[in-house]
């Protein structure tokens, strides 16, 4: 759940700081006092893009801080201080416990915390092909490993089909260029190429063309190391005599011991050194008719890199692509068989699990509808008819082979049609109000976010959209924006947003509101700016109906629980 919201600089906010509650935090506010501006600060701090407009005029950065917690299932709450810092010049700086972090980052971990509704889901819902997207995640534990194996077969499928397409288009062109293909072929096949070969053939190539210059060097150190010819003392010879005075006076100290071992040492390395040398020495066995049939090898090789690929890997490879070609053109109609057929096996599989996908939808789909129906139903949608449509599409796509719509019947007699076509403002947020308490409990997100969640209702209407907001709240944290006040005098925390001027400025500040203060604002909200008694009246009998459905809810519940475990013979269940 969220914590505590800091806002610095942020468009009409100063310095503002609000501690949120356990429950149903509903904020309120005159219209332009800014009351969306926290629920766009808390967007930001969970990882919405931004750009400078967002800094208050005269200030270098916006700054907003979101503390939050998060429980991993086992009882074990970690805590989250998110920072974000939106700066004049276009930066941005994100901040995970005062580590910098990407946004991607942030996002990740905002999808564990808070989901928001605002005016956007609200078009999401009107758009049918986000339909199927609201079915799949309501029923993601049966789904979802389907749709894995469905995406499989679906992927297993089209490739099939794009190899027998690329195969039967290119047959023509194949055909035509089959000479072309076959002389390459013949011509790399000639050169009997090697990987690497140009690589040892450079190497020997600059050996042979400065092998007078190593083999004077190589006699030269050879002749320094050794003393074979009599002539001089070699370095060899000298290692061996200092390592015969350094054992006669060994046995006078350790330390001349070890000294005496180590010149051991290097008289074996120079000796293996010598053997080395005079090696290389004999095999200076060359002609100038090698080093111009290496050059002529190279040149050959490397006409072939300016044709075919600038490494033999590349010429290799692409001869084994026209071979390909060669053989495809070759073997056409046997190739078309067996790639059909495997299309076809393909396809079958596809077809058995879209077959398996569709009844999983259906099976979902009725489960939530039948579930968003009873929501309605207590929103005050009492004839309301709801269906999430499950038919089979026109062809198989990459999410199956399902149209999902959701279907509404708001009246009675009416036939089922599609919300997009037949929903009023006030009846698209009771229904996402609907679909939202029927698919928290799925995807586990502990705190839901709501922005004009009223539009379009009032009265009676209201009073049950509150209470519903109430009913989520005792399984979510829940934080509202509402400019009515029978949804206000369901909260658990009430927090004022308004906005003061000066000579020079506009500030919106926010405050949490006390047992008085709430009531003088529910007042507010029910009798404009002048708050008389029979308007605080009003406001303490709201929040006492308030208060007393949610006693009556608990108390039933209560009861209920009881019932269930005081018998395994018992089960009570409580309808409409």
């Amino acid at each position: 759940m969220l914590r505590h919201l800091l806002i610095k600089n942020f468009a009409t906010i100063s310095d503002a700081e609000i501690d949120l509650r356990e429950g149903l935090n509903i904020i309120t506010g005159e219209t332009g006092a800014g009351k969306s501006i926290v629920v766009q600060a808390v967007s930001l701090a969970l990882g919405a893009r931004a750009d400078s407009s967002f800094v208050r005029s005269g200030e270098d950065k916006a700054i907003i801080q979101l503390v939050a917690e998060d429980e991993d299932g086992e009882g074990n709450v970690r805590e989250y201080i998110i920072t974000r810092e939106i700066a004049r010049n276009g930066k941005n700086l994100c901040k995970i416990d005062g580590e910098i972090v990407t946004l991607t980052e942030v996002s990740a971990l905002a999808g564990k915390l808070a989901d928001i509704h605002g005016q956007y889901d609200n078009r999401l819902i009107l758009n049918p092909d986000e339909h199927i997207n609201v079915l799949d995640t309501y029923g993601h534990t049966e789904i979802f490993p389907l749709m894995a194996e469905f995406s499989r077969a679906y992927e297993e499928y089209k490739s099939s089909r794009q190899k027998l397409n690329r195969l039967i288009t290119d047959e023509r062109e194949n055909l035509k260029r089959m000479d072309f293909f076959k002389f390459e072929m013949n011509e790399i096949d000639n050169a009997n190429l090697k990987l690497d070969e140009d690589k040892e053939l450079l190497s020997r190539i600059a050996f042979l063309q400065n092998s007078e210059k190593i083999f004077q060097g190589l006699e030269e150190s050879y002749r320094l190391l050794d003393d074979s010819d009599g002539k001089n003392i070699g370095v060899l010879s000298s290692i061996g005599q200092a390592k015969h005075v350094l054992e006669d006076i060994a046995s006078c100290s350790d330390n001349l011991g070890e000294l005496s071992d180590l010149l051991g040492d290097a008289y074996y390395i120079v000796q293996d050194v010598l053997s080395k040398m005079s090696n290389l020495i004999d095999a200076q066995d060359y002609t100038p008719q090698e080093l111009d049939s290496l050059i002529t090898r190279l040149d050959t090789i490397e006409n072939l890199k300016k044709k075919y690929g600038s490494e033999i890997a590349s010429i290799l490879s692409y001869r084994k692509s026209i071979a390909e070609k060669v053989f495809a053109a070759e073997n056409f109609e046997e190739m078309k068989n067996t790639l059909e057929k495997s299309a076809q096996e393909k396809l079958s599989v596809l077809k058995e699990k879209t077959v398996l996908l569709s009844k999983c939808r259906l099976k979902v789909a009725e489960k939530l509808s039948r579930s968003v129906e009873n929501e309605l139903y207590d929103l005050n949608f009492k004839d309301a008819r709801f269906q999430i449509a499950v038919s089979p599409a026109s062809t198989i796509g990459a999410k199956g082979g399902d149209d999902v719509e959701i279907l509404i019947s708001a009246n009675k007699g009416e036939v089922m049609k599609p919300l997009a076509k037949v929903a009023s403002g006030g009846e698209i947020s009771r229904i996402m109000l609907a679909l939202k308490n029927v698919t928290g409990g799925t995807d586990n997100i502990p705190t839901l976010i709501f922005d004009e969640i009223d539009s379009g209702i009032s009265g009676i209407t209201a009073s049950v959209v509150g209470r519903k907001l109430n009913e989520i709240a005792k399984n979510h944290q829940v934080i509202c924006i509402t400019h009515l006040p029978q949804i206000a005098a369901c909260a658990d925390a009430n927090y004022r947003i308004y906005k003061e001027t000066d000579d020079t400025s506009t500030y919106t500040h926010i405050e949490m509101l006390d047992g008085n203060s709430s009531v003088d604002e529910i007042a507010r909200l029910l009798g404009g700016e002048t708050v008389t008694d029979l308007t605080k009246a009003n406001a303490l009998e709201l929040i006492k109906n308030a208060k007393k459905y949610n006693i009556k809810r608990m108390h039933r519940s209560f009861i209920t629980f009881l019932l269930i475990f005081s018998s395994k013979n018992v089960y009570i269940k409580f309808t409409r």
